[in-house]
């Protein structure tokens, strides 16, 4: 049988089941010469009579008495499930993967889902570190988080936190015999932990600006980690000088756990937005999440 032609099963289980084509044609909303026609097709396409006749009743043959015992069940369990998966249209649940960098995920993406999640527990969230530019449609995802700037053109972008800035930070011990660094190029004389990009393997050049000028260093160091957590590790360790958040410096800063420098160098930039294919049919519960996490200011 050709493809398409479900509805043609319908039709002939309706009328088999209510033995008259004045009755099928009420329950299915179709004129009964309509109806006839579509039977008449099927028949032909099978090459086989289904229903039998008379100036009084509509019966099935032994064929139709076949494909009514195979068609029906299977026809009832489609519908079944496309009931099913209607219902997810409007019922907040099922699994939404994202990935977003490991700052982002703790510092944004946990607090605001604590919040949402015990509310609605049918609905699944997966969150993937990843410091790539991930393809989010042929990896799979229903939507990343990046800062604004690295969001494509053609994805819908919605803000979900405020500005950001870096720091670069030391703890105390590590300045105990060396001079802080003035300006960025003074970052090539210093034990720098770095971060390994998964994208094309290569390591992470240190992003400044100033005045309108900017500028990338390409700095080295002993240690090289590819989760920025790790790297404010070894920062508080005195193990070399890092480039990370300035949100999850802070607390370090404010103990004086870290020192600070390079600040005039490290402006605000735009902060994390979770994007998501144009073209994607939001359920309800990727809507929900999208609202929870929105940034308000």
């Amino acid at each position: 049988m050709q493809s398409g032609k479900l509805d043609d099963l319908l039709a002939f289980v309706a009328v088999a089941r209510e033995r008259s084509f004045t009755g099928a044609a009420a329950k299915l909303g179709v004129s009964q010469s309509a109806l006839s026609y579509t039977i008449r097709e099927l028949e032909a396409r099978l090459g086989v009579r289904l229903l039998t006749r008379t100036t009084r009743s509509v019966a099935p043959t032994e064929a139709g008495q076949r494909l009514l015992r195979i068609a029906a069940p299977r026809l009832e369990e489609i519908e079944s499930e496309l009931a099913a998966i209607r219902e997810l249209r409007d019922k907040p649940a099922g699994t939404i993967r994202i990935t977003a960098t490991e700052y982002a995920a703790d510092a944004i993406l946990l607090p605001k889902l604590a919040k949402l999640l015990p509310n609605y527990p049918d609905i699944k969230v997966e969150i993937v570190i990843d410091y790539a530019l991930t393809d989010i449609v042929a990896q799979g995802f229903d939507a990343g988080v990046r800062s604004g700037e690295q969001v494509e053109k053609d994805m819908i972008a919605v803000r979900i936190a405020p500005d950001m800035r870096i720091a670069v930070v030391g703890a105390p011990s590590y300045f105990k015999n060396r001079q802080a660094p003035k300006r960025p190029q003074d970052l090539i004389g210093h034990n720098c932990i770095t971060l390994r990009l998964p994208t094309h393997g290569g390591l992470y050049a240190w992003e400044f600006e100033k005045g309108g000028r900017e500028l990338k260093v390409r700095v080295e160091g002993q240690l090289t980690y590819n989760t920025t957590s790790q790297i404010l590790n070894a920062a508080l360790a005195g193990m070399g000088l890092a480039y990370v958040p300035e949100g999850w410096a802070q607390p370090y800063l404010a103990k004086g756990r870290l020192k600070r420098v390079l600040e005039d160098w490290c402006l605000p930039y735009s902060g994390y937005h979770l994007y998501y294919p144009s073209r994607r049919q939001q359920s309800a519960a990727f809507a929900l999440m999208v609202d929870a996490l929105r940034y308000r200011g």
